[in-house]
């Protein structure tokens, strides 16, 4: 597939010292959700920033749709909308001016019927001939998104999109994000809610410490590094792991009612049958079964803690 977004040997270093991204090497393709996780301070905004040409790099190269970011700093920017974690809008213009006027920004010729369409997506044409200080936070929200979107960009950024927003907005944009994306845009994300990335990303990005850890598909990143718990609900509780099982990997949980054993989805052989047996060779009964995996937080976590 091809990419949209080329970065290649992106290192930032501001003049306090601090060494904000080492030698970034990402490649973005077209048309897919890329959700770029990674704790406070790890560089994801910074990142984003050098991108879409609000920070400049420090050395290596940033391509968007095939345009140099710094040779080709307008034809780079006008492909990409970008929807900032801080509201920052003209609180004195109204709605419907405030989009028209970062259309016109991008050199676009109006077309009214395009954003009254778009107001109409993000449930703010009722609000068009509001001032933006006259709106709630949501809101307001909603006019960011609006705004980053007017020009028709190819590339949409979302840092922290629905960090402090109420839940209603939150259902709306990621319906926005499933539309947008049908269209072909490309769609790139920073967020908290991890259970986001989960249910909507293509791919997943790890950032930590200003490097690039990980670059998987989130299908295959799940299967990889994802473990399986079974859970076994017994029938009498246990004050203690029988020592004939130490050798599987058991926990008793529950105040001894439940075995948990972990096994990797990735071995054929689980264990689970032998596990099974044993049990009931040493006349250990048990009422129920039920298995989960792991999730793409604890992936997360995990994969932090290992740095």
């Amino acid at each position: 597939m091809q990419s949209v977004i080329s970065v290649e040997r992106l290192n930032k270093t501001y003049a306090s010292g601090h060494k904000a991204l080492q030698d970034i090497n990402l490649q973005i393709c077209q048309g897919e959700i890329f959700a770029l996780l990674g704790p406070n301070g790890a560089g994801k905004t910074t990142l984003i920033s050098i991108i879409c040409g609000i920070v400049n790099p420090g050395t290596g190269s940033v391509k968007v749709a095939g345009k140099d970011i710094l040779e080709d700093y307008r034809g780079a920017r006008s492909q990409i909308g970008l929807v900032p974690q801080e509201l920052v809008n003209d609180v004195f213009e109204t709605v419907w001016a405030t989009v028209r006027f970062s259309r016109g920004l991008f050199g676009k010729p109006a077309n009214p019927a395009y954003l009254e369409q778009l107001l109409k997506d993000l449930s703010l044409w009722e609000k068009k001939d509001a001032k933006i200080f006259e709106l709630s936070g949501g809101m307001k929200r909603r006019v960011m998104i609006a705004k980053a979107l007017s020009h028709e960009p190819a590339i949409l950024f979302l840092d922290e999109p629905t960090a402090g927003v109420d839940v209603e907005l939150r259902r709306d944009m990621w319906a926005m994000v499933r539309n947008l994306r049908e269209r072909g845009v490309t769609i790139i994300l920073t967020t908290h809610y991890i259970e986001e990335a989960e249910q909507m990303a293509d791919r997943i990005g790890i950032i930590s410490g200003g490097r690039l850890i990980l670059v998987e598909e989130k299908a295959r990143l799940m299967r990889q590094l994802g473990k399986k718990q079974l859970t076994i609900q017994l029938k009498e509780a246990l004050p203690e792991l029988p020592p004939a099982l130490a050798s599987y990997a058991l926990e008793l949980g529950a105040d001894g009612h439940e075995l948990i054993f972990t096994f990797d989805i990735q071995n054929e052989q689980s264990g689970i049958a032998e596990l099974l047996k044993a049990l009931a060779a040493h006349g250990i009964d048990f009422r129920d079964l039920h298995s989960s995996q792991s999730s793409l937080e604890e992936i997360f976590v995990n994969l932090l803690r290992a740095r």
